[in-house]
């Protein structure tokens, strides 16, 4: 609140110095250009003001002849756009005359006077004029004098301001170095990495949004101007530049811009051609622009939402006016940026920026906390758009199932949820076997990747692998994904459900697979894991053992030592890792 309201009842001083900073931060690279070419500094400031001060001149002097040339025009436009409304009150509707009429009558019935007083007293009531009588004194007003000085002020007050904003960007300009070195010691608190890190990013991407705004303005305005020209509308040149002037205004910029002409060609013209064609301009080009070009120019640069430009927007006018509409976005972006550095501005990181604030995986389990199986199908369906169906399960399915393993054990999950989550991901893990797009076999055979084709290739050979569960519900989804790449890849894979360790020996010793994958998603499976591990290796020292403990961030070379592996066995941390390893053995004879 302290921090609004000083910005508020401060704007007199505040908005030419926030203004100023703008222009230096867009004018420094060609100061900086111009220093590179030999010229001094004072001498490539006063050059860059004057020519800005000029084209400024230069454009408000042709600005000034057009509206002297339209002011002109205005009576003949003025009876054009008379026939036109004329000619759309008498083509109203029937309904719309009912409701005229019955609009007039309700207005007579509230003009009668009351009930008890018959018109005809009524007119045989003396008329008093005001002022003839002292029950009717006449009405008195003060008028104070005319102020002079009124209009010069209004005219005096932009010009003064404007002023200002020049004489703050020039000292500005030739003092950088030192203002900035004064504001990391006044906000950096000693942080000199952090702070050089966040105002540089701060001023690339400020200078590149307001470059490249310059720029899609510019032509914008160019292509508005050809346009109205063409169409037949007076005075364009000053339509174009109007225009180019006002898209730098977030929202209402636009629609300002075309006011004017669409007007204007309403009262020039006889028909609704001309009036059509310029609404249809302004509007294609403006979709065009906003919906196509821009996102791909400012979306990298900027890196705000559109719900926080608009709220922006609205906050700067509602403290500044219209300056703080101007200023909205680059003052927005830089508290953005901040947000990235500084810790305690992180909320504004989070509120503002269009970057996902929930990964892939936290958003596909918080839609399964909710019952909501639609949405999650739904962010897995865009990420499998972008990622492969391996990708999909290692970086999205798995550490979402490892949440939840995290939450059940801290037992923030009822039954019902956890049944919920398990079973959902088992039939999405089901559903996406079906339309998971299939990869190139021969890419995936050639750069050794384990989820290529169900085709085998010359040379390998088809492996039995049986997949089981270490401990827990989550480890027997884990092993459903497992199953189904390892088909992808062109083996006999199969899983069996949770039971017992002596039901799974049991099972192991009746399948006689190749090699058995042992699925535990840590910390609390994997124990488990190295249980049935050793069982496993005294039951069948022949049998080939792989230990995939999904996603492990610890020592990985120190928890597979305490597994005390056999040769030929191995230890796995990822789906990519366990698949390449079963692909390599399906090329070796007797791996």
């Amino acid at each position: 609140m302290v921090v609004v309201a000083s910005l508020y009842f401060a704007r007199a001083i505040i908005i030419p110095v926030a203004l100023a900073l703008l222009f230096s931060l867009l004018l420094a690279p060609v100061i900086a250009f111009l220093q590179k070419i030999k010229l001094p500094r004072l001498l490539a400031i006063f050059l860059v003001i004057v020519s800005l001060v000029g084209l400024a001149g230069l454009i408000g002097w042709k600005t000034s002849q057009q509206l002297v040339d339209l002011t002109n025009h205005l009576p003949t436009y003025t009876e054009n756009l008379k026939d036109k409304i004329h000619a759309l009150k008498n083509s109203k509707g029937q309904s719309l005359n009912k409701v005229s009429a019955a609009l007039t009558e309700l207005e007579k019935d509230i003009a009668r006077p009351a009930s008890g007083a018959h018109p005809a007293n009524e007119a045989r009531k003396k008329v008093v004029t005001p002022g003839s009588s002292e029950k009717e004194p006449l009405a008195v007003q003060v008028v104070p004098p005319a102020n002079s000085f009124g209009a010069v002020e209004r005219v005096l007050g932009p010009l003064s301001t404007g002023a200002i904003v020049i004489v703050f960007t020039i000292f500005m300009l030739i003092g950088r170095e030192d203002l900035r070195n004064r504001f990391i010691r006044l906000i950096g608190g000693g942080h000199l990495t952090v702070m050089t890190q966040a105002l540089d990013e701060t001023t690339h991407r400020i200078h590149r949004y307001l470059l490249m705004q310059s720029m899609v303005n510019g032509g914008y305005g160019v292509v508005i101007g050809i346009g109205l020209h063409f169409i037949g509308i007076p005075n364009a040149w000053l339509w174009g530049v109007a225009t180019a002037i006002l898209r730098f205004l977030p929202y209402i910029g636009p629609p300002l811009a075309a006011l004017m002409p669409i007007v204007l060609s309403l009262a020039v013209f006889a028909g609704w051609y001309h009036a059509l064609a310029t609404v249809a301009l302004y509007v294609v080009l403006e979709l065009t622009v906003a919906n196509f070009l821009e996102p791909r120019l400012y979306g990298a640069h900027v890196g705000l939402s559109p719900l926080a430009i608009l709220v922006a927007a609205v906050f700067w006018t509602l403290i500044w006016g219209f300056p703080g509409l101007l200023l909205s976005t680059p003052l927005t972006v830089s508290l953005v940026v901040m947000g990235r550095y500084v810790p305690s501005l992180g909320f504004l990181s989070v509120l503002l920026e269009d970057q996902p604030v929930l990964s892939p995986a936290a958003q596909y389990y918080q839609r399964l906390l909710a019952t909501d199986q639609n949405e999650a199908r739904q962010i897995l369906e865009q990420y499998l758009k972008e990622k492969p169906l391996e990708e999909l399960y290692s970086s999205v399915v798995i550490p979402a199932l490892s949440l939840a393993e995290q939450d059940r054990h801290r037992n923030k999950l009822d039954g019902d949820t956890q049944d919920f989550i398990y079973q959902s991901s088992r039939e999405l893990i089901e559903e996406f076997d079906d339309i998971a797009t299939e990869p190139d076999p021969n890419a995936a055979s050639n750069q050794g990747l384990p989820n290529g084709s169900q085709v085998q290739n010359e040379g390998t050979r088809r492996l039995d692998v049986l997949c089981i569960p270490a401990r827990d519900t989550a480890d027997d989804v884990v092993a459903l994904i497992l199953c189904q790449l390892l088909e992808r890849q062109g083996h006999s894979a199969r899983s069996i459900p949770i039971g017992t360790t002596s039901e799974i020996l049991s099972q192991v010793t009746d399948s006689k697979p190749e090699i058995v994958c042992i699925s535990a998603l840590p910390p609390f499976a994997m124990e488990h894991a190295r249980t049935l591990y050793g069982k496993l290796r005294l039951q069948s020292p022949e049998l080939h053992i792989l230990i995939c403990l999904w996603h492990f961030e610890g020592d990985v070379q120190r928890m597979a030592a305490r597994f005390k592996l056999a040769p030929g066995d191995g230890f796995f941390t990822t789906l990519h890792q366990l698949l390449k390893d079963v692909a390599f053995r399906s090329q070796t004879p007797n791996a």
